[in-house]
C-alpha cells in the first residue's frame, strides 16, 4: 500500500514524497531507523488506499482482544509504562490483523498520542464505547480500573449472547431436521412412487396428485425458485441498506408478538450496562447517551435514545426523556427515576441490566419449553400427512387385488 509522507530529513529540509510498505507502523519504523522525522504520514487516496481499508472491514477475535485488555490492565498495575507494556503485548499476539493494528498504536502512543485516540485512529474497528471508556480513564488517571471494567462489561453482554443462542440452538435443529426429511421425500420418494402408480392407470386420492404436482413442480423449477430465493435474499439486503429502511424494519420487529417484547429487554438490557460503564468511567451523562446510542443494534430504538440525549442535553432530566419516547419499557424507566433522584444511575442501570438479563433467560426457557413439542408435533404431522398420501393408494390397490 502507498502513503504519502511529509518528512524532516537530518540536514533540515523538508520534502513530501509517496512510500510503499506493508503497514503504517512498519513504514515509521524504516524512515525513523534511517533518521527521518515524521512530520505527517497518511494513506494515499485512490486505488492505493483500497488495500488500506479491506483489512479493517475484518473483525478482531473477541476472546484475543479482551486477553489483551487483561494483560495490559496488570501490567499496568504492576507499575509498567503504557509504552513498554504494548511492546510486550503486542508480540504474543496470533492475529495478524490486530498485531499490525497494535504496532500501529504502539507507534503512535510511543510519539505521544493519546492511547485512545490511537485506537480511534482506526474507525470502526474497536467499539466507540471502547475508546470513550481509555479516554475517561486517560483523564482520571485509572486506565487500569476502567479496562478492568470494560473487561467486566463485555464478558456480561457475551455470557448473555451466549446464552441466547445456545437456546435457539435445539430448535434450529428440529426445523433444519424436519426440512432435510420432508425435502428427501418429497424430491426422492415421491417420483417414486409416482412412476409406480402410474403404470396402473388408476386415479390417485387429491392429497396424493397434489404432493405428486407439488414434488414434480419443484424438481422441474428448482432452478427457477433458487434463482427466486436468491433474488428476494438480494432484494431484502438491498432494500434494508437504505437510509431509513433498516431502522423501519427495527421498528417492525419490536411489534412481532413474543419476539419484540423480548428484543426489546435485550437492547434495554444492553443499553443500561453499556451506560452505566461509561458513567463509572468517569463520562458525562450527555456525552455517554451519545456513545451508547451509537452501540445500539437495534435502529429504532437508538434513534429514540438519540432523541433522549437530544432533550438532557438541553436540560430535561434523563428518566423524564425516556419516558416521553413511549418504546423504553416502564420499568427502566422507573429505575431510571431511582437512580437520578439519588445520585446512583450507574448502579440501578446494572441492577435493570442483571434484571432483564434474568428476564430474558426465563423467556428463552419458556420459549423453549413451548417450541420444542410444537415442533415434534408439526414436524409429526407433515410426514404423516406425505407417508399417508404416499400409502394410501398402495392400500386400495392392495384392497383391489384381494377382491
Amino acid at each position: 500500500m502507498e502513503f504519502r509522507c511529509r518528512l524532516g530529513t537530518p540536514d533540515g529540509d523538508v520534502i513530501e514524497s509517496v512510500y510503499v510498505a506493508d503497514s503504517e507502523s512498519q513504514l515509521r519504523h524504516e524512515l525513523e531507523h534511517k533518521g527521518m522525522c515524521i512530520l505527517r504520514l497518511r494513506p494515499r487516496r485512490g486505488v492505493g488506499s483500497l488495500a488500506l481499508e479491506l483489512p479493517r472491514r475484518r473483525r478482531i477475535p473477541v476472546r484475543e482482544f479482551l486477553v489483551f485488555n487483561q494483560e495490559l490492565a496488570t501490567l499496568l498495575k504492576a507499575g509498567m509504562p503504557l509504552v513498554q507494556s504494548l511492546d510486550i503485548l503486542r508480540d504474543r499476539l496470533s492475529n495478524p490483523l490486530f498485531k499490525s493494528v497494535l504496532d500501529d498504536v504502539h507507534e503512535q502512543v510511543r510519539a505521544g498520542t493519546a492511547l485512545s485516540e490511537a485506537f480511534a485512529s482506526h474507525g470502526d474497528l474497536f467499539p466507540g464505547v471502547y475508546t470513550a471508556a481509555l479516554m475517561a480513564g486517560e483523564k482520571s488517571g485509572s486506565l487500569e480500573t476502567v479496562l478492568r471494567r470494560y473487561v467486566g462489561y463485555m464478558k456480561i453482554i457475551g455470557t448473555v449472547r451466549r446464552r441466547t443462542l445456545a437456546a435457539l440452538v435445539y430448535p434450529a435443529v428440529l426445523v433444519a431436521l424436519s426440512l432435510v426429511v420432508v425435502s428427501i421425500i418429497v424430491l426422492r420418494v415421491v417420483p417414486e412412487f409416482a412412476d409406480f402408480y402410474s403404470s396402473f392407470g388408476k386415479d390417485l386420492p387429491f392429497v396424493t396428485r397434489a404432493i405428486v404436482g407439488i414434488s414434480s413442480f419443484i424438481r422441474n423449477e428448482i432452478l427457477l425458485i433458487v434463482a427466486g430465493v436468491g433474488l428476494a435474499v438480494a432484494g431484502f439486503i438491498t432494500w434494508i441498506k437504505r437510509e431509513g429502511q433498516r431502522r423501519r424494519f427495527d421498528s417492525l420487529v419490536l411489534r412481532v408478538p413474543a419476539v419484540g417484547p423480548t428484543v426489546k429487554k435485550f437492547v434495554t438490557s444492553q443499553l443500561a450496562r453499556t451506560l452505566a460503564t461509561l458513567l463509572g468511567g468517569g463520562i458525562p451523562l450527555v456525552n455517554a447517551i451519545e456513545i451508547t446510542g451509537r452501540s445500539i443494534g437495534n435502529r429504532h430504538m437508538a434513534r429514540q435514545f438519540e432523541i433522549v440525549g437530544q432533550k438532557v442535553r438541553e436540560g430535561g432530566a434523563f428518566a423524564a426523556a425516556l419516558d416521553e419516547q413511549k418504546v423504553f419499557p416502564a420499568v427502566a424507566v422507573k429505575m431510571a427515576e431511582v437512580g437520578e433522584s439519588t445520585g446512583a444511575l450507574g448502579e440501578m442501570l446494572n441492577s435493570l441490566a442483571d434484571f432483564y438479563d434474568e428476564e430474558i433467560e426465563s423467556d428463552l426457557a419458556r420459549f423453549v419449553t413451548l417450541v420444542e413439542p410444537a415442533l415434534l408435533v408439526v414436524m409429526g404431522l407433515v410426514i404423516a400427512t406425505l407417508l399417508l398420501a404416499l400409502y394410501t393408494p398402495l392400500f386400495q390397490l392392495s384392497g383391489v387385488v384381494t377382491q
